[in-house]
């Protein structure tokens, strides 16, 4: 069982950055990393705006033999 302090240890090292290959019986079976985040920015909403338009019926029944192909 691993203590509360060595887990704090490991857990301060991941945040930092470090990774850490755990291995069995001298073979690699998992490797711990911290996840890297992208601070990517949300697109605007309405980017495509006029770019297409949506019948008006769109949202209506398809015909019978499309309905048939599935």
């Amino acid at each position: 069982m691993i203590s509360n302090e060595i887990f704090l240890k490991y857990l301060n090292q991941l945040e930092a950055g470090e990774s850490f290959l755990l291995v069995q019986a001298d073979k690699p079976i998992a490797e711990l990393k911290p996840i890297t985040t992208t601070n990517k920015q949300q697109r605007p909403f309405g980017l495509c705006a006029g770019e297409f338009i949506l019948p008006d019926d769109f949202d209506a029944p398809l015909p019978d033999e499309i309905l048939h192909a599935f």
